[in-house]
């Protein structure tokens, strides 16, 4: 970001060295670069996508609220917020190469720091482990402990006490982060001749949405193993397996693989040079013309260097009114704030949504989500850039484009509402059997603890939450010395036996079409991208354009990415019916009232996309009133083409050539 240009053609037409060929260095080659940058970029997301994979798990491990999760996953905003506008003034005044590469090498460190935790904590206990022949079942009071707390010797703060492992990691991937992608592209823009410079663009941004695909696929791969596999061999794992709702994942394991990736895409950037020949500056043919591009650009490049740190802070104030005055660039910025906004929550809790939903894995989620909704958002990103080129479609068509596909995106987002399940009946959760009190009468003689998790399910899929409240006595054993059942239990009427695990949701078949859906409004949505894009692009004057979209994505993190987690686990949270007690406190919830979740979660993402729909009709309201006026004066000037008109938008007093 920033104004940047090639000095280093300048010397080189200075010294008339234009026309030789050197040797190949692959370190000079904007291809190469544009390969390296691919990789980082892929790797670096693959961080953050991965993170918002493991959410679910991680508020399970540090008993975490939706609330806290989602103030954990934002705080990598915080640092980036903070530098992502002076990256617009230093521009070519720092080695950009290197700075990419110390920045990869933050984000490395980040993602290390962030599997700490695990390392330092103890192994991972569960409720209901056979440990001396103690397994959740029915214990008379004082016959025998039916707990697995450790609050006495400190082992749950302590636990919780890591989780700044944790917090620091997110703010240094966050500040790591700043320098990679803008850097990248002003380079890339800088030396990639003017005919590949938007596909070189085109494939980098591209990367950059894959980036977090790949990373909900690692998170299925890693959420498959178990949390301990380096503490506890399998084979001591009589009583849980995968799938069972009290397995946690190795959710460290894919941080130490994404670091890994990171750390060694980071190494190249440290040879490439600070300035390399613009490409194709060999030709002959073009020594004219590259001559005469390239010193003006350096002229831009030595007036924007003449403005020290001091004079760019103080004209920043100044120059942030003049691009807030372009109502075009407000509204279009504010409905792009929305998206952003959505985006935020849907990300971090599309797949515990799934979840609980549909009763199915983390691992499952997570591939549907990296393998089918993230690779339909990036088709429609690369089709609405096809459809601008093809169609040559101008600012008032851009933001005609923009209402259409969030209108379409809000229609096809309605049916979720009903696409999804009610939360099972649970003896003293819900209204099952007239009472809130998971202790019933039939189990009074037992002494089980509130904080105990180990669901089971008899038949009529009425679901307690350990055999313990369901008064089991016995447990049944195969001849492989697997559980399968539990037997002699006092609320259970008939043959007294439940089975291990949840009874679910049982709407399985319901998941299918709302995998369509979800990704069908992902696909429409993304065709505004592109088209938004421009208009923030052609909305302001040529000299803010680096500015303009610093202060965009200044405006993402401080209005969208910072709270928008925070507000979608505030709701998430309201719709809980128990939450687990860890220690005396508050910890992860277990059970929600899945109608409500689904109604808040699907109605507060149609609220932003209904939002977003509005500040774009305001776009083009201001595009079409700007046009009419300007198109009057321009009766007054014959001289001009029809097909074309050159306004002059009154408040930045900016050029803006459209169609008409």
């Amino acid at each position: 970001m920033g104004v940047t240009g090639p000095p280093a053609i300048v010397t080189k037409l200075a010294r008339g060295e234009t026309g030789r060929r050197r040797s190949f260095n692959p370190f000079h080659s904007v291809k190469f670069f544009v390969l390296c940058h691919g990789l980082l970029q892929l790797s670096q997301l693959l961080v953050s996508g991965y993170m918002k994979s493991i959410v679910s798990t991680i508020e399970k491990r540090f008993g975490l609220s939706s609330q806290n999760s989602g103030m954990l996953s934002s705080l990598n905003e915080i640092g980036s917020t903070v530098l992502i506008v002076f990256v617009s003034y230093f521009g070519s005044r720092v080695h950009r190469p290197r700075l990419i590469g110390c920045g990869g090498i933050l984000v490395s460190f980040s993602a290390f720091t962030m599997s700490l935790p695990h390392f330092i904590m103890g192994r991972y206990v569960y409720d209901g482990a056979v440990q001396n022949n103690v397994t959740g079942t029915c214990q008379p009071a004082g016959g025998g402990p039916a707990v697995n707390e450790s609050c006495g010797t400190g082992g749950d703060r302590s636990d919780h006490h890591v989780l700044s492992l944790l917090m620091l990691g997110q703010l240094l991937l966050g500040i790591g982060g700043v320098p990679i992608q803008p850097f990248g592209i002003s380079y890339v823009d800088d030396y990639a001749s003017n005919r590949n410079s938007p596909l070189y663009l085109g494939i980098l941004f591209a990367v950059s949405v894959l980036g977090p695909a790949f990373g909900f696929v690692l998170g299925s791969c890693a959420l498959r193993i178990f949390i301990d596999v380096d503490k506890v061999p399998m084979a001591e794992i009589v009583d849980l397996e995968f799938g069972d709702p009290r397995w946690l994942g190795a959710w460290w394991l894919g941080f130490l693989f994404a670091a890994s990736c990171v750390l060694v895409f980071s190494l190249p950037y440290f040879f490439f040079p600070r300035e390399m020949p613009k490409e194709g500056s060999d030709d002959l043919k073009c020594d004219s013309k590259l001559e005469k591009d390239v010193l003006k650009v350096k002229e831009e490049v030595d007036a924007a260097q003449n403005l020290s740190l001091i004079q760019f802070i103080k004209s920043f104030p100044r120059i942030l009114l003049r691009t807030l005055r372009s109502h075009v660039y407000l509204a279009v910025v504010l409905a792009q704030v929305c998206l952003s906004a959505l985006m935020s929550g849907l990300t971090v809790f599309i797949s515990k949504f799934l979840e609980q939903q549909f009763a199915i894995t983390a691992s499952v989620a997570n591939l549907l989500i990296g393998s089918i909704h993230v690779p339909g958002a990036v088709l429609g990103i690369l089709l609405g850039g096809v459809l601008m080129r093809r169609l040559s479609i101008g600012l008032r068509g851009s933001a005609i484009m923009c209402c259409l596909a969030i209108f379409i995106s809000i229609c096809t987002a309605a049916p979720l509402l009903f696409l999804g399940c009610s939360t099972q009946r649970v003896v003293g959760v819900n209204t099952l059997n007239g009472t809130l009190d998971v202790r019933q009468s039939c189990n009074k003689g037992c002494s089980c603890g509130d904080h105990v998790y180990n669901p089971v399910c008899a038949r009529g899929n009425i679901e307690f939450i350990s055999p313990c409240h369901a008064g089991c006595h016995n447990v049944i054993f195969n001849t492989q010395g697997k559980l399968t059942n539990y037997s002699n239990c006092s609320c259970v009427p008939g043959d007294g036996q439940v089975e291990p695990g949840t009874c679910g949701t049982n709407c399985s078949h319901l998941l299918p079409p709302f995998i369509f859906f979800l990704t069908l409004t992902g696909f429409v949505a993304t065709l505004c991208q592109t088209p938004s894009f421009m208009l923030v692009l052609r909305s302001v004057k040529p000299e803010d354009k680096s500015l303009a979209i610093g202060i965009q994505f200044m405006l993402f993190r401080v209005l969208a990415w910072l709270p928008g987690p925070m507000l979608y686990g505030s709701t998430i949270d309201s719709t809980c019916i128990q939450w687990e007690n860890k220690c005396e406190r508050k910890a992860a919830c277990r059970y929600y009232n899945l109608d409500l979740f689904r109604a808040r979660y699907i109605g507060l993402q149609m609220l932003f996309q209904s939002a977003a729909f509005l500040f774009f009709l305001m776009t083009y309201y201001f595009l079409r009133r700007n046009s009419l006026k300007l198109e009057r004066r321009a009766g007054d000037l014959p001289s001009l083409p029809k097909e074309c008109v050159e306004l002059l938008d009154e408040g930045s007093k900016t050029k803006v050539h459209l169609k008409v």
